[in-house]
């Protein structure tokens, strides 16, 4: 798109704005109702369109807080066909239940993982048929004001802060900066590891964060690639070592595959790139042109790698052939948290869930 056909949206951002503006009013104001519980509920979303890293949060807060508490993750279940409220297994399927929650469910067997359309309607549906939750996540639901959350976490990508957007469809954002006031707690994402300490004072400045509202930041973790298809006993782990050796498929159906294609570059020299859009659904002929893309490669140490969100998605295809079966492998990643603020974060977190037996604002705004 030229600058000059970008710059035509424009007007149309600023309808946008004024409609979500609007309704943003209703909310503040009263007019329109938002329901409260008697449970510590913590929302985990953002104001943009596009991966900021909900669900390494969301599974990062759900592996956090069942240390201590019965969890509850409670997903709209993006893109699954269905609207209604179900419990999710790690024998369910994409279809039923969508690939982030479904993700979420095999990788914590000890919480509880739903998904439902109307998240009123499933906190709803979670307070009575599971009396012995004690916290709820609420992943990606910062726009649902139809629920008063007790904590919310705002999430904003280091690479195109919320600060530097403008609204759809001439940017990238949902509603209007200035509801980031709405958040108790602000995470920047995907910052570098190395960040120095001017560019952090820089930010922190231009995020301009209320008395209230806490402001952290967070980096992205590999962990050690997992086989897809069998056990992790079965095949051995990946060699690296060389990357003048390697050559890799990526085959991404994610918002913002740009952090990992990097990190691939960096352990092979023979990368191909297979990009797909945000929780896209694979067909058979995505799965052909995986093969072949794999038979091109010249290095003699090849492998396919996915993300861990497409992994749930590609593993439902059981007639790959076997040679690909043993070759595909998928990163699952975490987050760290930067400058020694990790247990400053879980205490605020564990304390909000301790201290609240009913679902109070933290702050006022």
């Amino acid at each position: 798109m030229s600058d000059r056909q970008s710059f035509l949206l424009y007007p149309l951002s600023l309808i946008y704005g004024f409609v979500t503006g609007f309704r943003n009013f209703l909310y503040n104001a009263k007019i329109l109702p938002s329901a409260e519980f008697a449970i510590p509920v913590i929302c985990i979303g953002n104001i943009t369109v596009g991966g900021t890293g909900k669900t390494p949060h969301t599974e990062y807060l759900t592996e956090l807080l069942q240390k201590q508490f019965r969890v509850a993750v409670l997903s709209r279940g993006y893109k699954r066909d269905s609207s209604r409220f179900m419990v999710v297994t790690a024998s369910s399927t994409v279809s039923d239940a969508g690939d982030e929650p479904l993700q979420i469910a095999r990788k914590f067997p000890d919480a509880l993982v739903a998904v439902d359309r109307n998240r009123k309607k499933g906190i709803e549906r979670i307070i009575k048929s599971f009396p012995e939750i004690e916290v709820i996540l609420l992943d990606d639901a910062f726009q649902r004001r139809q629920i008063t959350p007790g904590l919310s976490i705002l999430l904003s990508d280091f690479g195109r802060l919320v600060t530097r957007d403008c609204m759809l469809p001439y940017g990238n954002l949902r509603e209007s900066v200035s509801n980031i006031r709405r958040a108790d707690v602000i995470i920047v994402t995907k910052s570098p590891a190395d960040i120095l300490p001017m560019q952090k004072r820089l930010i922190e400045k231009e995020m301009n964060c209320a008395p209230y509202q806490n402001l952290f930041f967070t980096s992205v973790k590999y962990n050690s690639p997992k086989p897809l298809f069998t056990t992790d006993s079965i095949l051995p782990e990946p060699d690296f070592s060389e990357p003048n050796l390697t050559g890799v498929v990526l085959v991404t159906g994610i918002a913002n595959p740009r952090p990992l294609k990097e990190f691939i570059q960096t352990i092979a020299d023979e990368v191909i790139h297979l990009q797909y859009s945000d929780h896209y659904k694979f067909k058979e002929k995505d799965i052909t042109a995986i093969g072949e893309s794999f038979a091109k490669l010249k290095s003699p140490k090849k492998y396919i790698i996915t993300t861990e969100k497409d992994s749930v998605k590609l593993k439902e295809f059981t007639n790959i052939a076997d040679l690909l079966q043993n070759a595909v492998y998928y990163f699952p990643i975490g987050v760290e948290f930067l400058h020694d603020n990790k247990n400053e974060f879980d205490k605020l977190i564990t304390d909000y869930v301790r201290k609240n037996k009913r679902n109070n604002r933290v702050s006022k705004i």
